[in-house]
């Protein structure tokens, strides 16, 4: 059984094993965390999954009304927090930017999250915030990743930002990444809200470079079903090649396994027999048979 929480509405995803509970989706839950339970809300009732997950948190059961009235008091204290941190650094003329307040209460601890050009002496800011909140105060620089993952938006697909909603790591992304999918390298294109290359570039790029190393390379001559032609273009998602066909320069869309040399060498060797011998049976029908069985195998080859 799994199920999934979310601690700020349409934030980040995690995930937990419900234990002996049922929540159903908009139930406030209690979640394990290293300061102690905290109040999230089920986004995803539990349910049976395929694979097998283990180690999840299990979730603690069902938030109270003292959990959620500790949960709001929390949140009005990091409102304050973030208010008062705005004010400060304007009146210091510190070149930050606010981006995240976190609260722990039983310290209490503030740990304020933000943004700058470059390093920041902040120590007098520190001790004037402390003063004002009445707790310790930590200050934390971070990068413009992880600034798009707290603040969260929507991203060029028109959906919500992978990093604030179930990506956990960034995985490094290059240009070529890019060059390989045939994108534009065009920073307005294949940059993200971040304004970093866009982490979905890692996701379909091994697909691309298997594609790439068994598929003919543009330029090259091939035999396709329909007639010998030359390879022009690339349809990686679907699989295929345009070719540009020799004897009228007509362009045809053709699978990646019928222009390959081990598909051809299969049918050179085997096509004729296999339908010829199917056809002696039953009406024919042995023969389309064997066409599919002959197609099959040389598909997994190529």
């Amino acid at each position: 059984m799994m199920m999934a929480v979310s601690f700020e509405r349409l934030g980040r995803l995690y995930y937990l094993d419900p234990g002996p509970y049922t929540p159903t989706v908009g139930t406030k839950v209690l979640v394990p965390t290293d300061s102690g339970p905290e109040v999230a809300e089920c986004v995803w009732a539990p349910q049976w999954v395929d694979d097998d997950v283990a180690g999840l948190p299990v979730c603690e059961g069902i938030a109270a009304d003292e959990h959620l009235s500790r949960d709001e008091n929390n949140r009005a204290k990091r409102a304050q927090a973030r208010v008062t941190a705005r004010r400060l650094i304007r009146d210091h003329g510190l070149p930050m930017k606010v981006v995240g307040v976190d609260y722990v209460d039983e310290l209490p601890v503030f740990t304020v999250y933000f943004s700058a050009p470059h390093r920041v002496d902040f120590r007098a800011l520190v001790r004037d915030l402390a003063g004002r909140l009445g707790g310790r105060v930590e200050l934390r620089q971070i990068g413009p990743r992880d600034e798009a993952r707290l603040q969260g938006g929507i991203g060029p697909c028109g959906r919500d930002l992978c990093c604030a909603t179930f990506l956990k790591d960034f995985e490094p992304v290059s240009v070529r990444m890019a060059k390989d999918q045939d994108l534009p390298v065009n920073p307005l294109r294949i940059a993200g809200a971040c304004g970093r290359l866009m982490c979905c570039l890692k996701y379909e790029h091994p697909l691309y470079q298997e594609f790439q190393e068994k598929a003919p390379k543009l330029g090259e001559a091939v035999e396709t079903p329909e007639g010998p032609g030359v390879v022009t273009g690339h349809n990686v998602p679907g699989d295929k090649v345009v070719v540009k066909l020799t004897a009228d320069g007509r362009k045809c869309a053709c699978t990646r396994a019928s222009v390959c040399g081990s598909r051809q060498a299969y049918e050179a060797k085997y096509g004729e027999a296999s339908v010829t011998a199917g056809g002696a049976g039953h009406g024919g029908t042995g023969g389309g048979l064997a066409g599919e069985a002959g197609g099959a195998v040389p598909g997994e080859a190529g």
